[in-house]
C-alpha cells in the first residue's frame, strides 16, 4: 500500500487520521489537508486505495477477482494499515467520493478503532434494510434500465463503470487520458456553472434523469464522449487555481500508466446482488462515533442518491458538523482547500 505520509514522530505519538480518496482520483488528493492537519499536530497518513495508483497486489484484470474490492474488504485494508502503522486506534478516518463510504463503514462496523468519521461529498445512508434488501435492488436496478427506454434514452454511470469496456473507454478516449481528466474534473466542479443541485424525490428514471450526463449519461456515449463537450477553454484551464496541469498531470500519469479497472471493480461490487445483500446484515446499525458530513454547495453528488442525504442523519447518531460550501463542487477538499481543512480541525479538536 502506498501512503502519503505527514507528521509523522517517532519521539512524539500523535493522533493518527487517515485520509481516503474516491474515483478517478488517488492520495494525492489530499495533499493540501496532509500539510495543513500536521501542522495542527496530527500524523495523517493517505493511501493509494485497493487498484489505485502504486498500491499494489489487487486483481485489476476485468475478469479478475473483483469481489476482493467489496466494502467489508475495503475496510479490512484500512484495519491493515493501521496495523501496518503500528496503531491501534484511529483518531478519524475521513473519504471523499467513494472513500466517504469507507469511512463511513469502517466507522459503523469498528468503533472500537475508527474514534470519529468524516464523509465528504457522498453521504451515507446506512446498511440496506434487510427484510426489504432484496426488493430495494430490484427497485435500483429496474429504475436504472428503464433509463433506456427513456427519451433520449440515458444509463447510469455506476452501472456503465461495472460493464466491461468501461476502462478501454476511458484508457483510449480520443481526446486522451488527461484532457479526458480534466473534462472529468471541470463539468464536476463549481466551474461549470449548471451544476445547481437539488434533492431528487425518489429513485425513479424520470427523476434520474434529471442528473447531468456525468451520473446519467447518454446511452450510447462513453464517458469520455459524455464530458468531451464540456472541456474547459485554455484561458479557463490557466486560469483554475485549484487544479493546475501540473497537478492534474499527476493524475493523468498514474491513470494512463495504470488504467482504470481497479477502480472500476469497486463499482461492480455496489451493483451486484451479492454484495448488497451481505451488507444487510448490519440493517439497524448506526455511526456511533461523533461523525460530520463535508461537500460542495454545486455538487450533484450529495443529492445522487435520493434520501440518502435525509437518512445520514438518522445514522449518525452524533452528528457534530454538516456543511456545504459555496464554491465548490464534487472535488471539495481541491476546491476549497482551506476551507476544508479548517472544518476538518474545529471537528478534529471537538470533544468527544
Amino acid at each position: 500500500m502506498h501512503v502519503l505520509e505527514a507528521g509523522h514522530s517517532l519521539s512524539q505519538e500523535k493522533p493518527l487520521v487517515l485520509l481516503l480518496h474516491g474515483f478517478p482520483e488517488l492520495a494525492f488528493s489530499w495533499r493540501h489537508q496532509l500539510v495543513a492537519l500536521a501542522e495542527a499536530g496530527f500524523h495523517v497518513v493517505a493511501p493509494d486505495q485497493r487498484g489505485y495508483g502504486l498500491t499494489t497486489g489487487s486483481d485489476d484484470r476485468y475478469e479478475g477477482n473483483w469481489r476482493a474490492c467489496g466494502m467489508l474488504s475495503l475496510v479490512d485494508d484500512v484495519l491493515a494499515l493501521v496495523n501496518a502503522l503500528g496503531k491501534k486506534d484511529v483518531h478519524a478516518v475521513v473519504g471523499h467520493d467513494f472513500g466517504s463510504p469507507v469511512a463511513a463503514w469502517c466507522a459503523l462496523t469498528r468503533a472500537d478503532v475508527f474514534r470519529r468519521v468524516v464523509m465528504m461529498s457522498a453521504p451515507f445512508g446506512g446498511a440496506p434494510d434487510r427484510s426489504t434488501a432484496l426488493a430495494m435492488h430490484e427497485v435500483l436496478t429496474r429504475e436504472v434500465l428503464a433509463l433506456n427506454q427513456l427519451t433520449p434514452a440515458r444509463k447510469h454511470y455506476q452501472w456503465y463503470y461495472s460493464e466491461p469496456q468501461a476502462n478501454a473507454d476511458m484508457l483510449h478516449a480520443a481526446q486522451g487520458v488527461h484532457d479526458f481528466l480534466r473534462a472529468y474534473y471541470h463539468v464536476k466542479s463549481a466551474d461549470w456553472a449548471p451544476n445547481q443541485p437539488y434533492a431528487l424525490k425518489a429513485w425513479r428514471a424520470h427523476e434520474l434523469a434529471f442528473l447531468p450526463h456525468y451520473y446519467v449519461m447518454p446511452l450510447n456515449e462513453s464517458m469520455p464522449a459524455a464530458v468531451a463537450p464540456f472541456m474547459p477553454s485554455a484561458c479557463e484551464i490557466e486560469s483554475c487555481q485549484w487544479l493546475p496541469e501540473s497537478d492534474l498531470s499527476v493524475y493523468s500519469e498514474v491513470y494512463a500508466q495504470r488504467g482504470f479497472q481497479g477502480g472500476l471493480q469497486w463499482y461492480r461490487c455496489s451493483t451486484d446482488l451479492d454484495h448488497f445483500m451481505g451488507l444487510s446484515h448490519f440493517s439497524g446499525r448506526k455511526i456511533t462515533v461523533p461523525s460530520a458530513f463535508i461537500a460542495g454547495k454545486s455538487d450533484w453528488g450529495v443529492y445522487q442518491s435520493p434520501g440518502a442525504f435525509e437518512k445520514m442523519k438518522f445514522i449518525c447518531s452524533d452528528m457534530r458538523l454538516c456543511e456545504l460550501l459555496s464554491g465548490a463542487g464534487h472535488w471539495v477538499q481541491q476546491e476549497k482547500a482551506d476551507a476544508v481543512s479548517e472544518l476538518l480541525l474545529r471537528f478534529l479538536h471537538s470533544h468527544s
